[in-house]
């Protein structure tokens, strides 16, 4: 399988578009500026949507799940059973992700890349099964060429799908027992960052826990040091989940879909998509600041400003989904504030 369509362009926000959506902020009822964030919202999701009027109603959650071979190293809290058993939870309702998904009236895609315990057949749940894991990392690559090119083609077909629904924004969530640990192997590759730097609690780890976790990511590191591209830094460092939202940053920016990044797993892909294609960063939003160590990184290497800063760390797209609900205001603002002629207000 072809990893070609990765360099293919991305779409282009319309600037006249932005444009007007700017002056038309200046002629709403309030002093300029006064909404802050709200207004650059509207702004970039105009110019985005290519549209004077900009909504996101109708919102596409896809959550990929995975399972992660480094897991056999003892990262993780939890053990490697729960990704498998999260997938049917996602899709039986009982995910903080499923609840915040109905509140939204979002459609929610699960897509399982493969899991060690796996539940099978689940109404709802998308199998694209790559292997029941990745490989553990600090041994070889965590995925072989064929797998990793099948990962990112996964997050290309939940975009597809979402435009085909007719979304009007794109949002990603994971899961994985030991995923924070694969992403952090990722972002410290992209970035040239010790683990010390980036390595967090990831689902509840103590001090000695995250001690043992910079242990491993050194040695992975070290194993990987001669992998030169962000590509091969994903494949070798990353997870089906993780390179399944690369695809699918990427695919969206080439479709001309916005997207609403979670967390420090999420944005580790968006980190990755735009090293792979630096067209997709135009095309991604912020949802929050993670209380993830690591995340402030990533975002500072992104030059990205989040939305929201609630101490959320849960993954599953939980965060991205908790901000629609201020992407929907600002769109509302932009489009149903009165004008200073419209209200008769002194515009001085």
């Amino acid at each position: 399988m072809s990893l070609d369509w990765l360099g293919a362009p991305c779409a282009t926000p319309d600037a006249a578009i932005a444009d007007t959506a700017r002056a038309h902020q200046t002629q709403l009822t309030k002093p300029p500026g006064s909404l802050g964030q709200l207004e650059s919202l509207a702004i970039q999701l105009a110019a985005l949507q290519r549209v004077p009027n900009p909504a996101v109603e109708q919102v596409w959650i896809s959550v990929f799940a995975g399972d992660h071979g480094v897991a056999d190293e003892g990262v993780s809290a939890f053990p490697q059973v729960v990704t498998g058993e999260m997938v049917r939870n996602f899709a039986t309702g009982g995910a903080a992700i499923s609840v915040l998904a109905r509140s939204l009236g979002a459609q929610l895609e699960v897509v399982n890349l493969g899991t060690v315990n796996d539940p099978g057949d689940i109404p709802g749940v998308r199998r694209a099964i790559i292997a029941p894991s990745t490989a553990n990392f600090c041994l070889g690559p965590a995925m072989s060429e064929a797998q990793f090119a099948a990962a990112l083609a996964a997050g290309a077909d939940s975009v597809r799908a979402a435009k085909a629904a007719g979304a009007q924004l794109f949002i990603g969530g994971e899961m994985g027992i030991a995923n924070t640990t694969a992403a952090t192997a990722v972002a410290c590759a992209l970035l040239d960052e010790p683990p010390s730097r980036l390595a967090g609690a990831g689902t509840g780890l103590n001090a000695e826990g995250i001690r043992h976790k910079v242990s491993v990511l050194e040695r992975a590191l070290a194993q990987h040091a001669d992998a030169v591209t962000a590509a091969e830094r994903l494949r070798r460092l990353g997870g089906f989940e993780i390179a399944a939202l690369t695809g699918a940053y990427i695919a969206a920016a080439q479709a001309g879909l916005p997207v609403l990044v979670d967390g420090f797993i999420s944005t580790t892909a968006a980190l990755a998509a735009v090293a792979i294609q630096p067209q997709v960063r135009a095309w991604l939003l912020f949802a929050h600041r993670s209380k993830e160590h690591g995340h402030a990184r990533l975002l500072q290497a992104l030059d990205a400003e989040p939305l929201l800063d609630l101490s959320l760390r849960l993954g599953e797209a939980s965060g991205a989904a908790t901000a629609v609900p201020l992407l929907r205001l600002a769109c509302a603002l932009h489009n149903g504030m009165a004008t200073f002629a419209q209200a008769g207000v002194s515009n001085a």
